[in-house]
């Protein structure tokens, strides 16, 4: 299966267990794996042969502002369950960090899921 890769998708959500952490919304970077199949795109250079990333950026980004989640894990299955309403897209990775989780380091977590 072929893949189109979107790396370090910078956003604001909410999200987190302790209160100190619903107060603001927080950095998180996302990163998406979309398994689909190029060869249609590749020979006709249209479009409409292949996944409008664009649009399915604007999609998560809309999807992620608006999430009041608890658990980064929770964000990624959100996100995974967007992508894949896609017709093209046959299966996603999605990982979600949150750089300052703690004092001093960041924390990401990735899944894989199928239609």
């Amino acid at each position: 299966m072929d893949q189109i890769h979107i790396r370090q998708l910078k956003m604001s959500a909410v999200i987190g267990v302790y209160p100190r952490e619903r107060k603001a919304p927080q950095a998180v970077i996302v990163d998406l794996v979309l398994h689909t199949d190029l060869q249609e795109a590749g020979r006709s250079d249209q479009l409409t042969d292949t996944i409008d990333y664009a649009a399915l950026v604007a999609r998560v980004r809309k999807a992620v502002a608006k999430s009041r989640f608890k658990l980064l894990e929770a964000l990624a299955e959100h996100i995974a369950d967007l992508c894949l309403r896609a017709e093209r897209i046959a299966a996603v990775d999605v990982t979600v960090a949150k750089p300052g989780a703690l004092p001093g380091i960041g924390v990401a977590v990735t899944i894989y899921r199928s239609r």
